[in-house]
């Protein structure tokens, strides 16, 4: 299953401080994905990657989009453009493929005027409902889709929401459609695809053995404001894991541009820099926190902000646990710490030679969570620092 990595600053930050340099970059991640509990598969997200990146307002609104079948590991061009290329709003993707051949038009971001979109999962009971949610669309984003994934059918399903709302996908406003409008939309997107998965017949999901419950990591920007859930349609299970990270600079603890370890620095409770990420650049328990399951987040300008999806799936017992073991079945792994004595899907001891990596990256990433209401947190110039403020 797929990795992806967001990063919005108030400077420009060249690619490959993200994508290559850090020691468990995205570009790591693609061959190495360590926090994958499911090893039947090994740790690689080898089926394409892509990058998408605004540039100068002067060159047009749309991203640059930059895609390719090739394993990211193994893309001498990605190493050069990263290299040479900066921006203050960077999307990156590495596919694990479940929907959809290897092919350049099934390669996140997928991207349509000012908007780039971004997920991690799959839509449940996905043949069962794939003929209905082309029904819902208008004729312009059906016939837009290009690839073959759930990920970009979500994602026209997303625009023509946008456009029911009253507002054109396609009119890049200068400052872009705002959270509020990017937040309603993509929380009627998933309860859109719930709707599809509910009216599934009984008699096909028994016959059949289907499984309805849909992993929704969705990232979506229009350029100014992003929008990324963590979301399971499940009360039961955990959803695929999903960290941030905020401070003043994302440098390296010597100093040394060769230098691989990368650290998120804080010097007062303002922030330049959000990272969100599948899966953490770095092991340091107190620079990533971690997004509840069923969580939509927003980042705009001096605040992130951290939302329940308030939908039959919410749980609103602060004690309430749920199962990890779903989501470690699809190859992925929850924020949450796994029972003791728990082993992998497969009925097996996880391997070895990652078992103590895994003990590492449970106590490292694990343990530190936030409230399932709601999280504020400033982004802000260091010249007009705001103070943090939650409710």
């Amino acid at each position: 299953m797929c990795r992806f990595l967001v990063y919005k600053g108030s400077d420009e930050i060249l690619l490959s401080k993200l994508i290559l340099d850090p020691t468990h970059s995205i570009l790591k991640q693609s061959f190495d994905s360590r926090l994958r509990l499911d090893t039947r598969r090994g740790q690689n997200n080898a089926d394409g990657f892509g990058i998408g990146f605004y540039t100068d307002p002067k060159l047009g609104s749309a991203p640059c989009l930059f895609t390719s079948t090739t394993p990211a590991w193994n893309c001498t061009n990605l190493q050069r453009i990263a290299s040479k290329t900066a921006s203050r709003l960077i999307f990156g993707h590495v596919r694990a493929t479940t929907e959809g051949s290897l092919s350049e038009d099934n390669c996140h971001p997928f991207t349509h005027g000012s908007l780039m979109w971004m997920h991690n999962g799959g839509l449940g009971g996905w043949k069962h409902i794939k003929r209905k949610l082309g029904a819902r669309l208008a004729d312009k984003w059906y016939l837009g889709v290009k690839g073959g994934t759930d990920s970009e059918w979500a994602f026209a399903l997303f625009l023509d929401t946008l456009e029911r709302l009253g507002h054109d996908p396609s009119a890049c406003p200068e400052k872009g459609f705002g959270p509020t409008v990017l937040r309603t939309a993509v929380e009627q997107t998933i309860a859109q695809i719930n709707a599809l998965t509910d009216s599934i017949p009984q008699d096909v999901l028994q016959s059949e053995d289907v499984d309805t419950r849909s992993l929704l990591n969705f990232a979506v920007t229009d350029g100014h404001s992003i929008i990324c859930t963590r979301y399971i349609s499940s009360s039961r299970d955990e959803a695929a894991s999903l960290y941030y990270s905020s401070g003043t600079q994302w440098v390296t603890r010597t100093g040394d541009p060769d230098d691989r370890q990368y650290q998120m620095e804080r010097k007062d409770r303002g922030a330049d820099i959000v990272l969100v990420a599948s899966e953490p650049l770095t092991f340091e328990r107190e620079n990533w926190v971690n997004v509840p399951t069923n969580s939509i987040l927003t980042i705009h300008r001096q605040t992130v902000m951290v939302h329940p999806i308030l939908d039959k799936y919410y749980e609103r017992d602060p004690h309430h646990v749920r199962s990890s073991a779903f989501v470690q079945a699809k190859g992925l792994v929850s924020n949450e710490k796994a029972p003791s004595g728990s082993i992998s899907p497969a009925n097996e001891p996880p391997q070895a030679s990652f078992e103590g990596y895994r003990k590492l990256a449970a106590q490292s990433l694990c343990s530190r969570s936030i409230s399932p209401d709601v999280v504020r947190r400033p982004l802000t110039p260091a010249s007009s620092r705001a103070s943090a403020v939650s409710r």
